[in-house]
C-alpha cells in the first residue's frame, strides 16, 4: 500500500488511493528464472538448448544483449489501475523496456518478490481481507492464494532457504509466515503476530507493518512498523515457521519507518523514515539479532514532504540510493566506513511522479523506479564507479505502477 501520506491517518483506502487524490535480508541478487518470460520449462535433468536451424538467429550479435523478464505491480481496485500483474522485458544494457501483456486473476498485486529459485513469483493480494499468490514463472499458471490473516498486505519477501514467505500486513498491523513447498505453492499460514506494542507513535492510530525481511544471519526476521515506530526483530524457527521476538529497535518518535535494506558486510543497515524525512545508519548484530538506530539523516530534498519510500544498497556496497516520492527523486549516498556512514551526494530527478519502489536489475547496471502517480518505470544505468545514475531513454508507461521487478 501507499503510505505515502497516510501518516497520521492509517487506512487501508487512504494507502492505496494516495496518488489518485493528490493528482514499503540482505539485499538478495534474484537468480535468473529457469525459464525466460513465455517459454515452458524443459523436462527435469535437461538442459534446454537451441534448435539447430535457429542457432544463428539465436546466436546475438555483438554488443546485442538478450531481453530479460520483468514484472509490474500495480493496483486492479484504483481508478486506472491495472488488471494484474503486468507482463514486459528489458534490454540489460540499455534498459529499455517492452510490454509483453499482463497475468489477470491476481488482485491488487501492489508488491512481488521472487523465489531464490527463480521458478515461481509471489505477489501480496493488498485488499482488506489480505492475501498472498504464488505464480509459477514456466506457464505463468496460479498456483493458489492464501490469507495473510490482516488487512492491506503491502510487501512481502522470500527466506534465502526458500521454504517460507515473509508478509507485512499494512492495516492491522502484522506479519505473516506461510511455507512453500518443493513446487513453489504456499501452505496454510504458520504463525501471524501483530504488533500490539508500544504505543502508536504520534498521529498515528495504530501499528503499520510496513515490511518483513531476513536479516544477513538468515536466523533473524525483521519487521519495519511505521505506526509504531519500531522494527522488530523475530528469530524464525526453521523447521515450524514459528516468530520468537528478541528484540525491538526504537526511532524517535513520528519518525515513520518504512523500508530497511542490509549493508552486504551484515553488521549495518540503512532505514527509510517515511514520515519526518530522514534516513538512518543502524548498527546490526548478527548474533542476536539486535538491530541499533542512529541519528537521522537528510535526505537532502529540502525542507518540503518527501515521503521517502524505499532504500537500497549496491552489491559491493559502495553507494545507496533512496527514493523520494514528493521530491520526485532518487537521493545518492556514498557508504563509507565499511558500512558505517553514508554521505549524501546528490539527489537526481527520477523523470516520473511520486516513486513508490526501486529495484537493481540481477547484475546491479540497471535502477528501476515505479512511479505511481504518473503511470511509468523510470530506468537508469548506474556507473560502477561513481555511482551516478543517468536516465537510459523515455520512461515506460505502465498503470499505476507501483511495483517493478526486473530478473
Amino acid at each position: 500500500m501507499d503510505s505515502g501520506t497516510d501518516a497520521g491517518r492509517g487506512g487501508v483506502s487512504r494507502r492505496r488511493f494516495v496518488g489518485a487524490l493528490a493528482g514499503t535480508v540482505a539485499l538478495l541478487t534474484v537468480p535468473a528464472p529457469a525459464a525466460p518470460l513465455g517459454e515452458p520449462e524443459p523436462p527435469a535433468g535437461r538442459r534446454r538448448e537451441p534448435r539447430p536451424e535457429a542457432a544463428a538467429k539465436t546466436q546475438a550479435p555483438t554488443g546485442a544483449s538478450r531481453p530479460r523478464p520483468l514484472y509490474l505491480g500495480t493496483y486492479t481496485s484504483a481508478e486506472g489501475g491495472g488488471t494484474g500483474i503486468g507482463l514486459a522485458t528489458y534490454d540489460p544494457a540499455t534498459g529499455r523496456i517492452t510490454g509483453a501483456g499482463t497475468l489477470k486473476g491476481v488482485a491488487d498485486p501492489s508488491y512481488l518478490a521472487v523465489h531464490p529459485d527463480g521458478r515461481t513469483l509471489y505477489a501480496v493480494d493488498e485488499r482488506a481481507d489480505g492475501g498472498v499468490t504464488a505464480v509459477r514463472l514456466a506457464d505463468r499458471r496460479i498456483l493458489g492464494t492464501r490469507s495473510t490473516g490482516g488487512a492491506g498486505p503491502c510487501h512481502l519477501s522470500v527466506h534465502p532457504t526458500g521454504r517460507w514467505l515473509l508478509s507485512a500486513n499494512y492495516g492491522s498491523g502484522s506479519v505473516a509466515v506461510h511455507p512453500i513447498d518443493a513446487a513453489g505453492a504456499l501452505g496454510e499460514r504458520t504463525d501471524l503476530v501483530t504488533h500490539s506494542s508500544p504505543p502508536p507513535g504520534p498521529g498515528q492510530q495504530g501499528p503499520h507493518a510496513h515490511q518483513f525481511v531476513t536479516g544477513p544471519d538468515a536466523g533473524h526476521v525483521l519487521a519495519v512498523d511505521l505506526g509504531t515506530d519500531t522494527v522488530y526483530t523475530y528469530r524464525l524457527d526453521p523447521a515450524k515457521g514459528t516468530l520468537a521476538e528478541v528484540a525491538r529497535a526504537a526511532t524517535r518518535p513520528g519518525a515513520g519507518p518504512r523500508h530497511l535494506t542490509f549493508h552486504p558486510g551484515g553488521r549495518y543497515a540503512y532505514l527509510a523514515n517515511e514520515v519526518d524525512n530522514t534516513v538512518a545508519v543502524c548498527a546490526y548484530a548478527p548474533s542476536t539479532g539486535r538491530l541499533t538506530v542512529g541519528e537521522p539523516q537528510s535526505t537532502g530534498t529540502g525542507s518540503g514532504t518527501s515521503y521517502p519510500a524505499q532504500i537500497l544498497v549496491t552489491a559491493n556496497g559502495s553507494y545507496a540510493y533512496l527514493a523520494n516520492r514528493g521530491h520526485n527523486s532518487l537521493t545518492r549516498y556514498a557508504v563509507e566506513a565499511d558500512g558505517a556512514r553514508l554521505r549524501l551526494l546528490d539527489t537526481v530527478p527520477v523523470a516520473g511522479d511520486f516513486p513508490r519502489q526501486i529495484a537493481f536489475s540481477p547484475d546491479g547496471r540497471l535502477l528501476f523506479a515505479a512511479n505511481q502517480r504518473s503511470g511509468t518505470v523510470s530506468v537508469f544505468q548506474v556507473d560502477a564507479g561513481t555511482g551516478e545514475l543517468r536516465l537510459a531513454g523515455k520512461p515506460f508507461a505502465s498503470p499505476v505502477a507501483v511495483c517493478a521487478l526486473p530478473l
